[in-house]
């Protein structure tokens, strides 16, 4: 009996992969499921100010005024321009989804640069069902940290081409793509770009699959060259914000999150930084360090995944620490978790495709539970245990500042939660709390290791003295309105000399006065950004996202060409060639 030839199997087309994202993801955003994330109305109370003030970067509506150059702007610049059709919620629901399709196409990308195209779209499908992923985006709602990643993952693979194959338009391609990451998210571009960038260095220098070894002296100017031109590139885009970390850094009393506890002794905080973000992946990690140590390609990406694995671990281990040193401090350690898990998707990849080779349809079966069961764990701890889980309106609040002259004063809430960056949206009132504690200068808040003063009492002796301090200072503030959900603290508002002039939402909210303050004035803030840093921060972040856009969208023929004898899928050919070229 004559033997019939089995054909390859095929990588899955990137367009079945963005379907899948879609049927995923789209539901749960126009749900907007994110908006009761952790962050994601800071973001949208950043887009807020570009709306109304695209080239002024400084925003008086809280801490008595401060500068957004402090946070890279791209993912809150495009959620502006956006909101202008579809209004600032759905805006943000439209970004981030942005966000999940390119992070799709750069696993694939990033994967091929360590496994074959199979293996890459295995991992690139299981993008879509990433624990860390969704934590990050229904949990978290840290849009610019899951904005900026997908961008370094798609530059990279140009700048490996660039340092094998002195490809020019790689080069340039690359170093715009990093440029508009960096602009998206200024950890990433700090912490997690190290972490991607340099395994893809060192494979560069050690591949061999192509038979042509890079020369020691060739690989060295491509390199230096490649880092002076994303250096340059960065440094120009971001001028204001390097500007504002120089003259101004971030000299705070550290504030304590739980993301830099020790997981074993806070088993609660491990479910919610370790269980969740990794989810099925933890059962892949002994193949992990088993293929990437006993593998010569793979093991700069097991390094860069361990590293990335232990500082997500955050005060279980003492890593963090020694060698983050401050910034330990500064810095939530889920970033890295979420690192971690990106990088360890092209071993996903491998693992699935070698279990689906093996044990064909029970495998698909099997991969399919595990990553659905991700996906859905993740998603029901967001709704289990939101981090605005308070769920009241704010709308009578803003109702109530915007009339009577009431705006004329500052004001502070006590018990509202994330509910002050919404709140901020909507009312032209300023106030001296706030959710960005890396922009606030007021002493009353850097001397103490405290957050937001609307949640005080969880920040202990530290946030009551925060509170204290701000309201025997009130008179120098213009602070004369104190909105009040949370009983607690009446009797330190009496002690202080408030008294309660008001009720709304049926006396669930207290309005709380102080006579004889005057009314708020402008501070005199010496890091008020001058005009011509406010038109830097209007046209150069954007700009240089729009540039990326255009550049990846011109095909490089060389390139189509050499891949072409690889691909058999017409879908994937018009990708890679008009998109990931």
């Amino acid at each position: 009996m004559q033997r019939v030839a089995l054909a390859p199997r095929q990588p899955i087309p990137i367009s079945l992969i963005f379907l899948a994202a879609f049927v995923i993801h789209s539901p749960l955003l126009l749900m907007k499921l994110p908006l009761k994330s952790y962050d994601a109305n800071f973001h949208i109370f950043f887009a807020s100010h570009y709306i109304q003030h695209w080239f002024d970067p400084w925003n008086p509506k809280w801490y008595a005024g401060f500068s957004q150059t402090t946070y890279p702007p791209l993912p809150q610049q495009w959620l502006a321009l956006i909101s202008r059709f579809t209004g600032l919620d759905m805006a943000y629901m439209v970004v981030q989804f942005i966000a999940i399709l390119l992070l799709s196409l750069g696993v694939f990308r990033f994967a091929q640069l360590w496994v074959d195209r199979r293996a890459a779209s295995l991992a690139a499908l299981a993008s879509v069902f990433l624990g860390a992923e969704c934590f990050l985006v229904y949990s978290a709602g840290q849009l610019s940290t899951t904005f900026a990643a997908p961008l370094y993952l798609n530059a990279l693979p140009y700048l490996y081409e660039w340092v094998r194959r002195t490809n020019w338009r790689s080069l340039l391609k690359g170093t715009v793509l990093s440029v508009a990451a960096a602009a998206a998210h200024h950890a990433t571009l700090l912490f997690g770009s190290l972490l991607f960038a340099l395994p893809v260095l060192v494979l560069a220098f050690i591949d061999r699959k192509d038979g042509k070894p890079v020369s020691i002296p060739g690989f060295s100017f491509r390199s230096l060259l490649a880092v002076l031109l994303v250096g340059a590139g960065i440094a120009v885009v971001l001028l204001p914000f390097w500007i504002a970390l120089i003259h101004y850094p971030v000299t705070q009393t550290p504030i304590p999150h739980p993301s830099r506890a020790n997981y074993i002794l806070s088993p609660f905080w491990g479910v919610n930084y370790f269980i969740v973000p990794y989810g099925a992946m933890i059962f892949a990690l002994p193949f992990i360090l088993w293929r990437g140590s006993s593998t010569a390609r793979l093991r700069p990406l097991l390094l860069g995944f361990w590293l990335a694995f232990l500082l997500g671990l955050g005060g279980t281990t003492p890593l963090g620490r020694l060698l983050l040193g401050r910034a330990f401090e500064v810095l939530t350690m889920e970033r890295f978790s979420y690192w971690a898990s990106l990088l360890a998707l092209p071993f996903v990849g491998l693992l699935a495709e070698e279990l689906i080779d093996r044990f064909r349809m029970r495998a698909i079966a099997g991969l399919t539970l595990a990553a659905g069961l991700t996906c859905a764990l993740a998603v029901a701890w967001a709704t289990y245990r939101p981090a605005d889980a308070v769920d009241f309106n704010v709308d009578s609040v803003a109702a109530w500042l915007n009339r009577d002259g009431h705006d004329r004063y500052r004001y502070i809430t006590l018990g509202f939660g994330n509910k002050i960056s919404r709140l901020s949206v909507l009312t032209d009132a300023s106030s001296v709390d706030g959710e960005w504690n890396s922009g606030r200068m007021l002493p009353e808040l850097t001397e103490h290791g405290a957050g937001a003063l609307t949640s005080s009492k969880y920040f202990g002796k530290s946030g009551l003295d925060a509170l204290s301090a701000i309201l025997q200072h009130s008179d120098h503030y213009g602070l004369k309105w104190v909105f009040l959900r949370d009983p607690y603290y009446e009797p330190l508002l009496v002690f202080a000399g408030w008294r309660r002039v008001d009720d709304l939402e049926n006396r669930t909210i207290a309005v709380w006065g102080k006579d004889d303050v005057p009314p708020a004035t402008p501070l005199n803030a010496p890091q008020m950004p001058p005009p011509w840093q406010g038109l830097m921060w209007g046209t150069m972040p954007i700009g240089s996202s729009i540039l990326a856009l255009l550049l990846v969208l011109i095909p490089d023929r060389k390139l189509v060409e050499q891949r072409i004898p690889q691909t058999s899928s017409a879908d994937e050919d018009l990708v890679l060639g008009r998109v990931a070229s």
